[in-house]
């Protein structure tokens, strides 16, 4: 399991070590050092004579730049060094020392574009030490300004450097993964103890490249919570009640299906398929009767009489203007609650949550656009560009004004209760988005929350689990999503295929 850890929990576990004298900046720089050497032998260039520039702003970040600029310099590499305001002292003396040329922004150039495009267009490697995990919002001046130039000179390149930032990209807040303005594309980012959520949230994990975590040896210091998980293949197998001899259909879950309309029949079979791919003891389809007939057309083992469901997945392709599905819808809802068992809200049914408050066995599954349709209607006015810079914000507060667990989808899946802790789930390959992918991760994860739903009635509350749940659905969902596309950069699939996928998804895991 991924764990992430806030700026604030960081600097703390680092106190205890800075008392008993631990060089955590060597052992930063040292890293970076070796990170970059790897990286350009990746890539098959020559280190002696390869040329540098380090990006030196105030505070640790820059000292870290600067001890890192030194140990380049002295394994025979060409580095110089552009200085923002007032820098570490230690490490700009350990620089003059290994003889890294030294530049100021407020020499008297002035720090003008053609300064700055001067020192950074020669450069192979960009080294980002601008600004630490500590930055919060937009880039102040004259800091936005070099960021916009360098960006600038990056696009105007015939092959652009290799940038690898120290900790955290600047212009990427370390905490959210919010991006306000301009900021600097690492290739690979060093970051330093343990990772930060905005490496892994969109939109900062565009920015971040490939992420590479040294160990400092404040591990031990770290708060217990994180502030974000991401499940492994592991933690998925760990919730997975594999069936043994005395298992039958109803301890494995009986998923009930209300989806799909006669406007949109497609919905009502991606789910089914995806909700019999996950494995549950039976699936019940409840929706509109010519609908019905195709499902058991394409799928004769699933059951359209009434009984007994163990999670409700409503909402997929429905009409929610149809006004008897809407009550129906309601009243399925309502009887769940009052039992206890979970429920998916998705697509349109997820409408029912603006007006009743929910516990969190209940899970919505919007994107950016219906989440921003749902505060909105609970009187958070929301855009959907505000959601898609700050997913793990308004999934957090989604998830307190409506009581329910949240599933955000998106490139990177996020995950969270009122209380729980936040899980993002990424690697999907971008080909998953396409029409159908959230019926059949809708579907998906209703098969799985069932096997859990008598014990969540048992339970009387979510306790996390649901939570969990969707992320582990997020992580079989981009598994299938992979498969179906195949290796390498992939090719398109349609979202019957990602259906398709979920056994060997699953299958592939278990075998591990």
């Amino acid at each position: 399991m991924l764990r992430a850890y806030r700026s604030h929990d960081i600097r703390q576990a680092e106190v205890p070590l800075l008392a008993a004298g631990t060089p955590l900046m060597q052992r930063a720089a040292a890293a970076t050092a070796f990170e970059t050497v790897a990286e350009l032998r990746r890539r098959g260039i020559g280190i002696s004579g390869t040329s540098v520039l380090a990006l030196v702003g105030a505070g640790n970040n820059g000292g870290d730049a600067l001890f890192a600029a030194a140990r380049l310099a002295q394994r025979g590499m060409q580095v110089s060094a552009l200085c923002l305001g007032s820098c570490h002292e230690q490490g700009l003396a350990a620089a003059r020392r290994a003889r890294v040329r030294i530049h100021s922004l407020d020499e008297a150039t002035g720090g003008s574009s053609e300064f700055i495009e001067s020192l950074a267009l020669p450069a192979v490697v960009w080294l980002d030490g601008l600004v630490g995990i500590g930055a919060r919002g937009a880039l102040r001046e004259p800091m936005a300004t070099l960021v916009e130039s360098l960006e600038e000179v990056r696009r105007m390149r015939a092959h652009e450097p290799i940038m690898i930032a120290i900790d955290v990209p600047t212009g990427v807040g370390s905490d959210d993964g919010v991006v306000v303005g301009p900021a600097l594309h690492a290739d690979v980012t060093v970051t330093m103890g343990a990772s930060k959520p905005g490496l892994i949230l969109d939109p900062g994990c565009r920015y971040a490249g490939q992420v590479v975590e040294v160990p400092l040896g404040i591990e031990e210091f770290l708060p217990p919570e994180p502030a974000l998980l991401s499940l492994s293949e592991a933690d998925v197998l760990d919730l997975w009640d594999i069936p043994g001899p005395s298992s039958h259909k109803y301890t494995r879950g009986v998923v009930g299906l209300m989806t799909g309309s006669d406007s949109y029949p497609g919905a009502a079979l991606l789910s089914a398929g995806a909700a019999l791919a996950a494995g549950p003891g039976m699936v019940r389809y409840a929706g509109p009767k010519d609908v019905r007939r195709m499902v058991i057309a394409r799928y004769p083992e699933i059951v359209t009489a009434p009984g007994r469901v163990q999670c409700w997945v409503i909402g997929s392709g429905m009409d929610m203007a149809e006004t008897e599905a809407a009550a129906e819808a309601a009243r399925r809802l309502q009887e769940s609650v009052a039992d206890g068992f979970p429920v998916v809200l998705d697509a349109g049914a997820i409408e029912l949550a603006v007006e009743t408050d929910l516990p969190s066995t209940v899970v919505l599954t919007p994107h950016a656009g219906e989440l921003a349709q749902l505060l909105t209607g609970r009187g958070e006015v929301t855009t959907r560009a505000d959601v898609e810079n700050a997913p793990a914000k308004y999934a957090r507060i989604a998830a307190t004004l409506t009581g329910a667990t949240i599933l955000l989808k998106g490139s990177i899946d996020i995950a969270c209760g009122p209380d729980d802790p936040l899980y993002a789930q990424g690697g999907a390959p971008a080909w998953r988005g396409v029409a159908g992918a959230g019926d059949v991760q809708a579907g998906l994860l209703g098969a799985m929350l069932a096997g859990w739903g008598d014990e969540l009635a048992e339970l009387g509350q979510g306790r996390g689990i649901p939570a969990r749940i969707a992320a582990a659905a997020s992580w079989v969902h981009g598994r299938a999503a992979h498969i179906a596309a195949g290796p390498g950069r992939g090719r398109p699939i349609t979202a019957s295929q990602i259906s398709a996928a979920i056994g060997s998804a699953i299958g592939d895991a278990l075998a591990n």
